[in-house]
């Protein structure tokens, strides 16, 4: 018999006995069989329950589309309690039929919000569900995804959380609701219910609260910028924080709308180009830039629908009467600007210990004009030289200079930038050898480019992050500008910076809400500081990141408070406040006219910024170039009012910190006659000069120009002795001819 026949047999012998079993094993088997059958069941059922207690509980009715939740008014409160703006919807909803909104809204919705509106079931998923996936495993973060229908069940049925649990039971109510209603039923629903910013909660009550008119009468510029608002409209909308993301949004939707063929690309264009005159907000509202600051802060953390609908209570941190009086004078101070082609200024105050924002004066006027909601406090401006205390903070800091450091300003160019940069001082002048005191307080262009050369523009813009300055991203961009300038940066986050020097070197973000509490009077979110309401703040009570050392904070605040160090450019102006000498202080004015600021501070308690210039970035007067006009006065009048009944605070001096004398020409030791005029400086110890000064030294003159020799000449030149200083990039002969000095070239 051949092996597989043998195979086959045994196979059938061993089955055998299974179908063949006693009545008793098979009794136990069916036992054990009913049972698994049992735990299973208990295992469904179990699961079930668990199921409709995660997702079915409380699960809302698609029913209830039809339906309005009673809404309660936000109101948001200064830090004293006055009340500063009511947040709420309009209770006299107008619903329009979706026959008389035209179809250019309807497309515009569609194409910005849900292209496949009317092919998918309620959720898309291949076109938003995947992406939404996709955030979920790699980012943790539950966004994206949603579809019109998706959106309405958000904004009606559901709340704004950001969960797993919410966001299935989105999905299953968009399937429900699907079925439920017509497309052309959920479409009307979506554009009567959602909110379009403020009041406006439906397309008609939009079209009125924007442009004054009924929806049946919006032009495809109109419909295209209120199509837009809905995915985020405290963000989105013109009279918000950032009035001009409205724009970019409204080209956003026209884009989409040619692409998917609704309108051609030339519609596109010159629906973009379209100037849009709004209906001005009448509602009663102190602070509007700040609330408006506070209410998108508020829509990020709880959504819209709590915001608008939640009955909140808000209270902030702003001072309203220092607020007011801020409002009032840089309206008054920009108003004898008029001549100088300055239309608009801003202001902001914080607490630099607690970060608390005590005023935001974002425009001169915030119902003016079209332009007035644009809020330069959170807007991306060019701060000049109000950023050259940071490039030498790090360079102090990194102990590779000394307040005493000698730059020698003469002209000077860098060659390691894309092309040749030559930079030049704002008076047209070069003032030889100048200490790194008085090179900040003059605040020379030169002598903050080698520190910048020093550092590098890739450190300063990591540091900077540091600071708060969070706008700088690649240092390729700006170069050896950087310290004079040349990126751009928010009101906010120069602010936050000065700050670091103002607390000692630790960072304090900006903080705007004291405390959140919902309709019934739970605390939802409270801002606790051992800092807040302090007359005497303690440095030991900050927490945040030390930024720089306790010696470098010190070093920076007390030269920029130094009238000394800074009379040569500034003399009498502005910058110091009436008896008050302990107020750091520093200006910045970009090279072409565009931006004029002032911020200072005072140790542990204030800073103060100002800016004058113009929102279309159109030049200013040559007049405002020194820095001392324009927004000086406006610094200079906020800060005495602030400082009007408060105690002088003057940077305390680390244990870090040694001074002793050093001669004026040289930063050196003087020599034992003290023949040099010594001045009285301080250092970090260990960062004191060792050398004496020895000025005359012997150099290869060019016997032509009587000017030092080049490194490879050796015609027609002399060996002499002359005075003799060098700065890190060379040497500079104080008594040789000046006049018309060649450019250094500097690599």
């Amino acid at each position: 018999m051949s092996k597989t026949r043998r195979r086959g047999k045994q196979r059938k012998r061993s089955v055998k006995p299974l179908l063949f079993l006693p009545p008793h094993k098979k009794r136990i088997l069916n036992l054990i069989f009913k049972r698994t059958h049992l735990i299973w069941i208990l295992l469904l059922l179990l699961v079930a329950g668990a199921l409709y207690w995660y997702i079915f509980k409380d699960f809302p009715s698609p029913s209830r589309l039809a339906s309005t939740d009673v809404a309660q008014t936000t109101k948001i409160f200064d830090r004293q309690g006055e009340l500063l703006f009511d947040i709420y919807i309009d209770k006299n909803r107008t619903v329009v039929p979706l026959s008389n909104i035209p179809k250019v809204v309807q497309e515009a919705t569609i194409a910005i919000e849900d292209k496949e509106f009317y092919k998918h079931i309620g959720i898309n998923p291949v076109g938003g569900m995947l992406r939404a996936l996709r955030e979920i495993l790699f980012r943790q973060q539950l966004q994206g995804g949603s579809t019109i229908t998706q959106q309405l069940v958000k904004t009606v049925l559901l709340t704004p959380e950001r969960t797993l649990k919410r966001k299935i039971k989105e999905v299953i109510l968009a399937l429900l609701v699907e079925a439920r209603y017509s497309k052309e039923q959920i479409l009307e629903l979506y554009l009567n219910h959602v909110p379009y910013g403020g009041t406006a909660w439906g397309i008609e009550a939009a079209a009125e609260r924007y442009f004054g008119i009924h929806v049946k009468d919006l032009t495809l510029a109109q419909a295209s910028l209120l199509a837009g608002l809905p995915q985020a409209p405290t963000f989105y909308s013109p009279f918000g924080a950032r009035p001009e993301l409205a724009k970019t949004r409204q080209h956003a939707v026209l884009t989409r709308m040619a692409e998917d063929g609704y309108i051609t690309q030339e519609q596109a264009d010159e629906a973009s180009a379209q100037e849009l005159i709004y209906r001005q907000p009448t509602t009663d509202i102190k602070a509007p830039h700040f609330v408006m600051y506070v209410k998108e802060q508020l829509v990020e953390k709880y959504g819209e629908k709590l915001v608008e609908q939640g009955g909140l209570r808000v209270t902030t941190t702003l001072d309203l009467p220092l607020q007011e009086f801020a409002q009032a004078t840089v309206s008054t101070e920009v108003a004898k600007l008029a001549k100088l082609n300055v239309t608009n200024g801003a202001a902001m105050v914080t607490r630099a210990p607690t970060g608390e924002i005590l005023t935001m004066v974002g425009s001169i006027d915030y119902f003016a004009s079209a332009s007035g909601t644009f809020n330069v406090t959170t807007a991306l401006r060019q701060p000049g030289s109000a950023i050259k205390p940071i490039n030498y903070a790090l360079g102090l800091d990194s102990k590779i200079v000394t307040p005493a450091t000698v730059f020698n300003d003469q002209p000077t160019c860098f060659a390691s930038t894309p092309s040749v940069y030559c930079p030049k001082n704002y008076d047209g002048k070069f003032h030889g050898p100048v200490q790194l005191r008085f090179a900040l307080g003059n605040s020379y262009n030169i002598p903050a480019v080698k520190m910048l050369k020093l550092n590098s523009p890739e450190k300063m813009v990591a540091s900077a992050s540091a600071f708060g300055i969070t706008s700088l991203t690649d240092p390729s961009r700006y170069g050896l500008s950087l310290t004079l300038g040349g990126g751009e940066i928010p009101m906010a986050q120069m602010v936050t910076a000065f700050g670091v020097f103002a607390n000692g070197g630790i960072q304090k973000n900006l903080v705007s809400i004291l405390k959140v509490e919902d309709a019934q009077g739970k605390i939802l979110d409270e801002y606790k500081n051992p800092n807040l309401n302090t007359d005497q703040p303690s440095s030991l009570l900050i927490s945040g990141e030390r930024v720089i050392s306790a010696e470098t904070a010190f070093l920076i605040s007390h030269i920029l408070l130094d009238q000394n160090a800074r009379s040569a450019a500034f003399g009498s102006s502005f910058l110091p406040i009436a008896g008050h000498p302990a107020v750091s202080v520093k200006t910045g004015t970009t090279d072409d006219l565009r931006d004029n600021w002032t911020i200072g501070f005072t140790h542990m308690d204030a800073v103060v910024a100002s800016w004058v210039g113009n929102n279309d970035n159109s030049p200013m007067n040559p007049y405002l170039t020194s820095g001392i006009t324009g927004a000086a006065p406006i610094w200079n009048k906020i800060m005495s009012h602030y400082l009007k009944d408060k105690k002088e605070a003057w940077p305390k001096q680390p244990e870090g910190i040694t001074g002793l004398q050093v001669c004026p020409i040289s930063g050196l030791l003087p020599q034992e006659d003290n023949a040099c005029g010594p001045r009285y400086e301080y250092f970090i110890k260990g960062t004191e000069p060792k050398e004496r000064e020895n000025l005359k030294q012997s150099v290869t003159i060019d016997n032509t120009t009587q000017k030092i020799a080049k490194p490879d000449q050796t015609d027609n030149v002399s060996t002499v002795e002359r005075l003799i200083i060098k700065d890190a990039f060379g040497p500079y002969c104080i008594d040789c001819p000046h006049d018309g000095d060649p450019a250094q070239m500097i690599k």
